[in-house]
């Protein structure tokens, strides 16, 4: 085995997305990192991914769609998380940062060693992933949001309650079956406290 020369900081900025805290413009009860919020995305999008294909016929790969979601907010590591409201508060800001994002991407890649590079661009360049993909990903993310601010109104904070309906109507007008199985079958519980959890099984 030759002697391995080449170093990477990918993985170095990769592990700052615990620092990177999400739903900045607003009062947290339980404050949120990015890193924990891609877990999240990665097993919803992975269990709508599942629901698709065992229920509604589709032939979507769950394992590539858990990976790519993954990775799904790294950008952010050199962005930052840019709340919603300024993100969309105009075509301009939204164009804009899209390229933004776009560079970043390009910019995290390069760190990689040249023959992963290949590997990584199909997880973390949004125009490589599949389309299919792309939509369980973004179905995963409103239902983590909308997940994140139940929480925040169980603790007794009502800055999440305009952010929680806007979110349920989103998710209710979904024209995807997964997603709604998903908030019909896994979503109650999550309203659980822990002694409730133990009391249904």
């Amino acid at each position: 085995m030759k002697p391995i020369t080449l170093t990477s900081s990918f993985y170095a900025y990769l592990s700052r997305l615990r620092w990177i805290k999400r739903w900045g413009l607003k009062r947290n009860a339980h404050e949120e990192n990015v890193m924990e919020h891609s877990w999240e995305v990665s097993v919803i999008a992975h269990t709508l991914a599942l629901i698709k294909n065992r229920y509604y016929d589709g032939t979507v790969d769950a394992n590539a769609v858990a990976t790519a979601a993954l990775y799904h907010d790294i950008t952010e590591v050199i962005t930052g998380d840019l709340p919603t409201p300024i993100k969309y508060h105009s075509a301009e800001i939204n164009a804009a940062y899209k390229q933004i994002e776009q560079r970043a991407e390009v910019e995290l890649l390069a760190l990689l060693p040249e023959k992963l590079q290949d590997d990584f661009r199909a997880l973390i360049q949004r125009e490589q992933i599949p389309a299919a993909h792309a939509e369980l990903i973004k179905a995963a993310d409103k239902i983590s949001a909308y997940l994140k601010c139940q929480a925040e109104l169980k603790a007794g904070n009502r800055e999440f309650e305009t952010a929680a309906e806007q979110l349920a109507l989103k998710i209710a007008e979904s024209e995807q079956p997964e997603v709604i199985f998903f908030m019909q079958v896994f979503v109650p519980s999550c309203k659980l406290t822990l002694d409730g959890l133990m009391k249904t099984y």
